[in-house]
């Protein structure tokens, strides 16, 4: 019983769940006020084409079960940021955006956002196909940052930092470049509410899987992409300066990981049947959540201290790590 209860908990704790929720609410809201020329049977060979290839990888790389919360969130932004004239451009890009994270690896670990991959892949190989980021309008931009809000209070897990630095390298460029133009403070309040750029900058670029482990990695990479993106935009006139920037700029992860080393970060496996993980843990070695992390602190603090008996017990094991109370 307890340790159903604990598996329960470790569900409704994943930062999956509710980036989901998010992202359904606005696909929906989206097609049912602002008109997102988005036809329904694009939306259902996305997602069916989403699961069907992470079936396929999970069954050839021998995962016991399918991990459809990734795919299901893969699926739900390429819905929101792709347009088509065609049925089958969805479906392929969903293809691109699954397959690329088994085929195009680093130290195991996947290179590319799954989204941004399959956006940068339709766009390249797809005629016909677009991305509008003038399709949210105002209130939808509002309604993101109160989701955007809501999903960082629940998500004890969620990098922030590379978010947030995304937004302030980005958003300072931008003030810069208004202010340099002697252009009103209001241009710069309009080009940041763009729901487009909420949705780049909480749900894509701050992805944990392809996101540096280390936090000054994490800072270091955001800047990276907003100096790209913006570069882009501002001065070469690039369409959809963000995702490419982040395209661009995914070779850098394995080296800010060989810079600023780090636990990589994993999807914890509490013996979930119905998908891949179930509660989501980070190891990082800067500071940590002490919320975030106590439900591993057992099974870790005994590995730490095996480790340290294995040394001769030259260094001094963390409190909590030894069993003492999680910090609250």
């Amino acid at each position: 019983m307890a340790q159903n209860r604990a598996g329960s908990l470790g569900v409704l704790r994943d930062p999956r769940l509710a980036q989901m929720a998010v992202l359904g609410t606005i696909l929906a809201v989206g097609a049912a006020l602002y008109d997102f020329a988005l036809d329904p049977r694009q939306v259902v060979l996305t997602f069916a084409t989403a699961l069907l290839v992470q079936f396929l990888s999970d069954r050839i790389a021998g995962r016991p079960a399918l991990n459809y919360r990734s795919a299901l969130i893969t699926a739900l932004s390429l819905a929101l940021l792709l347009r088509a004239d065609s049925l089958w451009a969805h479906p392929a890009a969903a293809a691109a955006a699954i397959g690329s994270k088994s085929l195009i690896r680093v130290r195991g670990k996947h290179l590319f956002n799954p989204s941004c991959f399959g956006v940068v892949f339709a766009l390249a190989a797809i005629p016909g196909v677009w991305v509008s980021p003038g399709q949210w309008g105002d209130g939808i931009a509002v309604a993101g940052w109160i989701a955007v809000a809501g999903t960082m209070v629940v998500s004890r897990a969620a990098r922030t930092d590379i978010s947030t630095g995304f937004m302030a390298c980005y958003g300072g460029a931008t003030l810069a470049r208004v202010l340099w133009l002697g252009q009103r403070l209001a241009v710069a309040s309009h080009r940041m509410a763009s729901g487009a750029l909420l949705l780049f900058a909480f749900f894509m670029i701050s992805d944990p899987r392809t996101a540096p482990d280390d936090r000054r990695g994490r800072l270091a990479h955001s800047a990276l992409v907003a100096a790209i993106a913006f570069a882009m935009g501002a001065h070469f006139y690039v369409t959809n300066p963000l995702v490419w920037a982040l395209f661009v700029a995914a070779p850098a992860v394995p080296l800010w990981d060989a810079i600023f080393t780090a636990p990589r970060f994993e999807w914890e496996s509490k013996g979930a049947k119905s998908d891949e993980v179930e509660v989501q843990g980070i190891r990082d070695g800067g500071a940590r959540d002490g919320g975030a992390v106590c439900a591993d602190a057992a099974g870790a603090g005994a590995r730490v201290l095996r480790v340290l008996r294995g040394q001769g017990g030259r260094h001094a094991a963390q409190p909590h790590v030894e069993g003492g109370a999680c910090p609250s």
